[in-house]
């Protein structure tokens, strides 16, 4: 190799990033809610972010590389959400209220949740994409059960609450809102969520518990 194209490539690996793969890749989820697969390239991206195609190609290769990329962030995330809204709440189960509307960030509109789940359409014909996906929804049902468990143990269930079915209740509830919310369209879907929520666990919390709400929810 020339030896001053080898130094060029040296300084270049060398120098920091001006926009992280983070950055790019919630960039690439905000294009995915505005346009949907058909309207999701890297050109696209490029532009949210303000970068050329050619820097997306350098870091992720492909359009499969972003995805796969942006994938595998989000379960990442999904962990990470966990323990933040945990912290957050004092209420295992204000903390899984919480956690249930913000992992639909980004979903706020009919047309939007449409183009997400688009993708989520696709990633289940897609053996790489689909054990992602897997693995964000296996992270979220383990959080869901672990609050719950924190919420029985501080006496916000009643007792002989069968855990592990009401998690998968709140799995399958709280998915099949979103849809519900896009076709009737009925207030907003963080509203929704909360509202499916409060159903699937009204026979189940203990008198002695009631959701704390902020000013902005009350309002």
């Amino acid at each position: 190799m020339n030896r001053h194209l080898l130094t060029r490539r040296l300084v270049a690996m060398a120098r920091p990033r001006a926009v992280e793969d983070g950055v790019i890749l919630r960039a690439a989820a905000r294009v995915m809610g505005q346009m949907g697969p058909a309207g999701l390239t890297l050109a696209a991206v490029a532009r949210e972010v303000g970068l050329v195609p050619g820097t997306l190609v350098q870091r992720f290769g492909s359009k499969r590389g972003l995805l796969l990329a942006l994938a595998d962030l989000s379960a990442r995330e999904a962990e990470e959400l966990t323990a933040r809204v945990r912290q957050e709440h004092t209420s295992a189960l204000d903390a899984l209220a919480a956690l249930t509307v913000e992992a639909s960030a980004g979903m706020e509109t009919p047309e939007s949740f449409a183009h997400h789940l688009a993708f989520l359409c696709t990633d289940l014909t897609d053996p790489e994409l689909y054990e992602r996906a897997l693995a964000v929804h296996q992270a979220r049902g383990r959080a869901v059960h672990a609050l719950l468990a924190e919420a029985a143990a501080a006496g916000e269930l009643r007792a002989g609450t069968d855990l592990a079915a009401l998690a998968r209740t709140v799995q399958a509830i709280t998915a099949g809102a979103g849809l519900t919310w896009a076709l009737d369209r009925r207030g907003t879907l963080a509203e929704r969520l909360r509202e499916e929520l409060d159903a699937v666990l009204s026979p189940h919390v203990a008198h002695t518990h009631s959701h704390s709400r902020t000013d902005s929810e009350e309002s």
